[in-house]
């Protein structure tokens, strides 16, 4: 099984900010499709939100109209080690009701034809 030199996109998934609440929503409620090395979360959104991997805990900060890029291939060590954003992972956020919308992005390696 050999992966190709290039990646592919994940569909764009998103949440209205008018829906965010103090409670976690999921912006990509059935989890990533692949095992994405690259991903952003795009604040377009009157306000700044938190954001959870699990639901529950808080893992990050993300402030109205800017964008988080994780690269964890980048970020991987050794460098003969593959990172990634495990598939069927949930991105969560929470904070108060906005205008606009928060988009997630991902990116992956697929296996070759």
């Amino acid at each position: 099984m050999a992966y190709r030199n290039s990646v592919s996109a994940i569909a764009m998934t998103n949440i209205a900010s008018s829906t965010v609440s103090s409670t976690y929503a999921a912006i990509n409620a059935t989890g990533l499709p692949h095992n994405c090395s690259i991903v952003y979360i795009v604040n377009n959104s009157s306000t700044d939100v938190t954001v959870s991997y699990d639901g529950t805990t808080d893992n990050d900060y993300i402030p109205t109209m800017t964008t988080r890029t994780l690269e964890f291939q980048t970020n991987s060590n050794p460098l003969s080690y593959q990172s990634n954003l495990a598939i069927g992972t949930k991105v969560y956020v929470k904070g108060t009701a906005g205008t606009g919308n928060i988009y997630l992005v991902g990116y992956y390696n697929a296996l070759a034809a």
